[in-house]
C-alpha cells in the first residue's frame, strides 16, 4: 500500500483539501485509486508547482479543468493531481476543512458533492449517491443550499445575449 506523502510539509502554509477518491474515507468506504486529488485556489498554482519540484516530485501535464499533475521522481508513490478552482465557495471550504483518520483536510461533504456534481462524470455521480446515502435530513438539506447557492452565483455571473 502506498503512503499519501505530507502534502502540508510540501505545501507550507497553502490550503488545500483532498477531494477525490481519498477524500469519500472520511464520509463512506473508500474506493481505490491510483492516484490523488486535491484542490487549492488558482492563485496558488504556481507556488505548489514551485513546491511539488522543491519536493522531488516531477510536473506532469496540465489538466483541462485547471490545475496540473505530479508525479514523485523516483516513480513510486501516487501521482498527484493538483486541482487549481476559482470558485466563489472555495474560500469557505477550504477555511473549514473536515479531516479524514489519517488527519488530511478534506472538503465537507456539501461542498464535495458540488464539486463532484459540477464535474459530472459518471464516477462523480456515483460518488455522490454514496456520499448522500449516510446523511442526516439537515445534512442533505445543507447540500441542496450549497448547490442551490452556486447555481445561482453561476447564473448572476453569467454574460448575457441580448
Amino acid at each position: 500500500m502506498q503512503h499519501l506523502p505530507d502534502l502540508s510539509r510540501i505545501l507550507g502554509g497553502m490550503r488545500w483539501a483532498l477531494v477525490g477518491a481519498m477524500a469519500l474515507r472520511a464520509y463512506a468506504s473508500e474506493r481505490l485509486t491510483q492516484d490523488v486529488d486535491i484542490v487549492i485556489h488558482a492563485a496558488d498554482e504556481q507556488a505548489a508547482r514551485v513546491a511539488f519540484i522543491s519536493a522531488g516530485y516531477r510536473i506532469g501535464g496540465s489538466l483541462p479543468i485547471g490545475g496540473c499533475t505530479v508525479h514523485p521522481a523516483e516513480g513510486a508513490g501516487y501521482s498527484i493531481n493538483v486541482l487549481a478552482f476559482d470558485e466563489p465557495w472555495l474560500n469557505e471550504a477550504l477555511a473549514q476543512p473536515m479531516y479524514d483518520l489519517a488527519g488530511f483536510p478534506v472538503l465537507a461533504r456539501h461542498f464535495l458533492i458540488l464539486m463532484k456534481l459540477q464535474a459530472g462524470r459518471a464516477q462523480d455521480v456515483a460518488d455522490i449517491t454514496r456520499l448522500l446515502r449516510q446523511t442526516d435530513q439537515t445534512e442533505r438539506a445543507t447540500a441542496c443550499a450549497t448547490i442551490a447557492a452556486s447555481l445561482l452565483a453561476n447564473a448572476n455571473a453569467a454574460p448575457t445575449l441580448f
